[in-house]
């Protein structure tokens, strides 16, 4: 495949640009991971809808039913057991942490009445311990008391390996205690400059004891009553889950504000399936949907049906990088894709800066932004992409260089001996690799544009695409998995859930490498472990937030991971479309739960 193909491309995407003729579109789309969206030019790219106040005397319920689209269905709806967006936002909206983030990434209260702080007592002078005080007469929607117990219960549930809870919120944690019935006292094992982890938003959630108490440990995968059903403190309940279809909810009679008539909606269907286009033509088109999901639609595609007027387009910026991951370890090992202590190493990628930086220099990004995402995507060299703690060291990716990547590889050994076009390793293993990602047509455009400028390197592509569903299902249930990650590269996006980077970026030391020993729990994807990063992470965890040196470890991490684990493509924009009727949403959420403030939400 030589140029060509890429220009055959291009003629697909304009013939779908006329196609749209004023707005009709169609096509296809994370924590995880996950997934985040991409937008158009007439996108604000910090949009909001206006907050309302709920219509005045309106009771919670009284504003019927909402349709919420994911195209990317959800599996489940415990959170702690995923960290694939798409089950983390069904979880949302039953489950609630302590506090979360808010749009600008500062905490907000849920649980408690007040944020802790070194000021009012909340945290140690020493860091190494933080208060939390629960909100009094707190309740679960079944009625029975929240206690500090249960968030005891919540930090035994996950450290128990065997569980195979997929947050890295409790790593550092040594204990939690409950002093009396609703204070909560967190004890890390060394200082904490940013110890709003545990507990702190829509991925640490606490739960029920007398709900999960059966489910520790091995026992977990199989509670699926309380995995698809679980009692909650948040505004909903789960009445009906259907894995990779559908979740039914209904209103939380019990939750806390029902007396300010919240929510406005007395039930949600979540409806899974489909694509991103045809979830976007739902809401901007058709207006029979009141909100879509993750809209990775080209902008040529989603520009039209913004156009329609029948709903607005919402973005924002954070941490989302769209990114190929180089496995570490052997996908035909025995076991596959298990890091088993450093004896399964992947005979292309373990720490092999030299094929990485060829394949990463080989990429024109911002060909790729332009073709797939427009205005809400940046080209970016660095997995933490966040002002102030952006490395500059990579900047040589935002310049693709063939000549340089064929010499790099000439250099190296990697020879063409048979005349195929393919190189070969020193070993004599062709570079011919599968690529995997979601079923998405933005992700299928750069998957034929990385094959483009591969072959010119002389590395043959196999380009795969898997449902969703089961690409992003946390539960690891299918092979197709990216815990598992079975074959030597995957295509997707992930981000943190904070605006601190310490606990995202611990998401790449080896005690978080999924594999089958501990159910494929931990967001580790790529199974890189390195020495060298695990202790400058701990080195990180003990630096004040005003210590310079905190954000000059942030970049040495950040290049240490994209030295060979995994290769930075598209800082992503959320995206996602609101009916123009629903009022209250505020602007996006880019750093916690889109449906953080959905007990606001209104018609209207």
């Amino acid at each position: 495949m030589k140029r060509t193909r890429l220009l055959a491309l291009l003629a697909v995407l304009a013939m779908l640009v006329a196609a749209c003729g004023g707005g009709d579109g169609d096509g296809t789309t994370t924590t995880a991971g996950g997934d985040d969206g991409g937008v158009d030019a007439t996108t604000t790219t910090s949009g909001s809808t206006e907050p309302t106040d709920p219509p005045s005397g309106g009771g919670a319920g009284e504003g019927g039913p909402l349709l919420l689209l994911q195209w990317q269905a959800p599996s489940q709806a415990n959170a702690l057991l995923s960290t694939g967006t798409k089950d983390l936002l069904a979880s949302s909206l039953v489950l609630e942490p302590l506090a979360e983030f808010d749009p600008t990434g500062g905490i907000t209260p849920v649980l408690v009445d007040e944020i802790p702080s070194q000021e009012n007592g909340g945290i140690s002078e020493d860091l190494t311990q933080i208060t939390w005080v629960l909100s009094e007469g707190l309740v679960w929607s079944d009625g029975s008391p929240v206690t500090a117990d249960d968030a005891v219960f919540t930090w035994e549930y996950c450290s128990e390996e065997t569980t195979g809870c997929s947050t890295d919120a409790f790593q550092t944690v040594v204990s939690v205690e409950a002093t009396d019935d609703r204070t909560v006292v967190v004890t890390f094992d060394g200082p904490q400059p940013y110890p709003f982890v545990p507990f702190v938003g829509y991925t640490n959630p606490i739960i029920s004891r007398a709900q999960f108490a059966d489910c520790v440990g091995a026992a977990a995968v199989g509670c699926s009553d309380q995995n698809f059903q679980p009692i909650g403190t948040g505004p909903y309940m789960v009445t009906e889950l259907r894995p990779e279809d559908t979740v039914l909810y209904e209103l939380n009679p019990n939750y806390r504000k029902a007396g300010e008539g919240k929510p406005f909606f007395g039930s949600i269907e979540l409806k899974g399936g489909g694509d991103a286009e045809a979830s976007a033509r739902s809401v901007l088109e058709i207006g029979e949907a009141d909100y879509a999901w993750n809209l990775q639609v080209a902008p040529e595609i989603l520009g039209p049906m913004e156009g329609a007027g029948n709903g607005v387009v919402l973005a924002g910026f954070n941490s989302s990088v769209e990114h190929l991951n180089l496995n570490q370890t052997n996908p035909d090992g025995d076991p596959p894709s298990d890091y088993s202590d450093g004896t399964n190493p992947n005979p292309y990628f373990f720490e092999n800066e030299v094929l990485a930086t060829a394949l990463s220099m080989a990429i024109n990004r911002q060909e790729m932004v332009d073709i797939a995402y427009g205005p809400t995507g940046e080209p970016t060299c660095n997995i933490w992409p966040v002002t102030g703690q952006v490395s500059t060291n990579n900047d040589w990716c935002l310049t693709q260089d063939i000549e340089g990547a064929n010499a790099m590889l000439d250099e190296a050994g990697y020879m063409d001996t048979d005349g195929d076009g393919v190189r070969e390793t020193p070993d004599g293993l062709p570079l011919d690799f599968e690529v995997v990602t979601s079923t998405n047509a933005v992700r299928q455009s750069e998957q034929d544009l990385i094959a483009v400028y591969w072959e010119q390197i002389g590395v043959a592509t196999s380009m795969r695409n898997e449902d969703a569903g089961l690409f992003f299902d946390g539960t690891a249930a299918s092979d197709a998995s990216i815990w598992k990650f079975f074959t030597d590269i995957q295509l997707f996006t992930n981000s943190s859930s904070g605006p601190d980077p310490q606990g995202y970026l611990q998401g790449w030391t080896c005690e978080q490498i999924p594999e089958s020993t501990n159910s494929w729990g931990g967001g580790n994807t790529t199974k890189l472990c390195n020495e060298e990063f695990d202790a400058l992470h701990t080195e990180l965890s003990g630096t004040a937030l005003d210590d310079p040196a905190r954000n000059d470890m942030v970049i040495q991490l950040n290049d240490l991971i994209v030295s060979y684990a995994v290769i930075p493509l598209v800082n992503r924009a959320s995206v996602s479309a609101f009916a123009n009727d629903i009022q209250g949403v505020g602007d996006l959420n880019g750093w916690d739960s889109e449906y953080w403030n959905i007990e606001d939400w209104t018609r209207g």
